[in-house]
């Protein structure tokens, strides 16, 4: 997935790359392999391997709501024990980034993502310019606030990454 993304990044020179849920973890990743845009993660799946991986039911493949799809959807348990490795979110991305983030999202923990933040906002990395854009009653779809999100990517687009 990062590998397709760095590749549509260069072809492509985004203003904004901008990732929701799992693919907030593919935009960290292509920021870490050299795209130099600013990023808003929306929901980011922080912690989604190791998170899912303990809670998985017995069997393969597992049945897994898709909130894109807005289904269920059979995915292999190795996509899951392959995330638990991923480690995106150590550092803080090398540009600027905007996470935001519902309080009352039922897929990915609120504290853990904004844990992340305070961590890499003590680091004194994060670029000039990032933020932390916290929705209050937002869950993971964050459908009720597109223009929030949108107003987030607005803003992003005028950041340069330092």
């Amino acid at each position: 997935m990062a590998d397709e993304a760095v590749r549509a990044a260069a072809a492509a020179n985004p203003a904004v790359v901008i990732g929701s849920s799992l693919g907030a973890l593919v935009a960290l990743e292509a920021a870490r392999r050299g795209v130099r845009a600013p990023l808003v993660l929306v929901a980011p799946a922080l912690g989604f391997g190791t998170r899912w991986t303990e809670k998985l039911a017995p069997g393969d493949p597992v049945r897994f709501f898709h909130h894109g799809a807005n289904r269920e959807l059979s995915i292999h348990r190795r996509f899951f024990e392959q995330m638990a490795q991923v480690d995106v979110d150590r550092d803080p991305p090398p540009v600027p980034v905007t996470v935001v983030m519902g309080d009352k999202d039922e897929s990915v923990p609120y504290e853990g993502v904004r844990d992340t933040w305070r961590r890499w906002d003590a680091s004194g990395r994060l670029k000039p310019g990032s933020r932390f854009v916290s929705i209050p009653g937002g869950d993971h779809g964050l459908v009720d606030h597109v223009a929030t999100i949108a107003e987030a990517i607005r803003k992003a687009r005028t950041m340069m990454p330092g």
